[in-house]
């Protein structure tokens, strides 16, 4: 049965968006992989956009093995829309349907200290609360983050610049983490299945695991 990835992300100027499609390149690379690639509902936005995408549902994070998370940072944290869709999960926190499931987190700033790891790291708490395993992208595997030079990315997790004015590309360098994450994401979430298969909260069989002292 194939590895099923999905990435979830809200991006206003198309930057975020940009790391989204490496992310889900990067899964897909991976052999008996497949990707979903879903944004955040709009929110509150001045200027709505054409969107291509469809939106997620939580069917999507019901059917997925891993999930990466994509947004652009606001003020150190996660903008409005993703934490509103994280807000709306309550049935599937509840049930603990991305419990044992593999994440990973992107985002993108105007400025090279516009919060980008803070931005990941406070994602992070509410991905604990709904049980998933966190996957960075760290430096052995992306030597191009072991750098002084003015790009994103971390081993927290991929990133990039926009500037002020949204005029600067996604570089090649952090398309190339952003493939990175999705290529671990989906190895990951491959070795998984077993752990999420033998777990008490499915009522199957798990193995009995000795402590010491016993």
């Amino acid at each position: 049965m194939a590895t099923r990835v999905l990435v979830v992300y809200y991006s206003l100027h198309g930057h975020v968006e940009a790391l989204a499609n490496a992310v889900g390149a990067g899964a897909e690379s991976v052999r008996n992989t497949e990707v979903r690639v879903r944004r955040a509902p709009d929110f509150g936005d001045d200027r709505p956009i054409e969107r291509a995408v469809d939106e997620a549902t939580h069917d999507d994070v019901r059917w997925a093995d891993a999930i990466a998370w994509g947004t652009p940072t606001r003020y150190g944290v996660m903008a409005t829309p993703l934490k509103r869709f994280f807000d709306g999960m309550v049935d599937v926190w509840m049930k603990g349907e991305l419990e044992d499931k593999p994440t990973g987190v992107f985002t993108s700033s105007a400025t090279i200290h516009g919060g980008q790891e803070s931005t990941i790291l406070t994602t992070l708490v509410p991905l604990l609360h709904f049980g998933m395993i966190f996957v960075g992208t760290p430096y052995v595997q992306n030597p191009q983050i072991i750098t002084t030079d003015a790009i994103g990315g971390s081993p927290y997790g991929p990133s990039t610049i926009s500037a002020f004015d949204n005029s600067r590309p996604v570089a090649d360098v952090e398309l190339l983490t952003a493939r990175n994450l999705g290529a671990r994401l989906a190895r990951v979430a491959s070795a998984c299945k077993i752990v999420r298969a033998t777990t008490t909260q499915r009522k199957v069989n798990a193995p009995a695991y000795a402590t010491r002292g016993e």
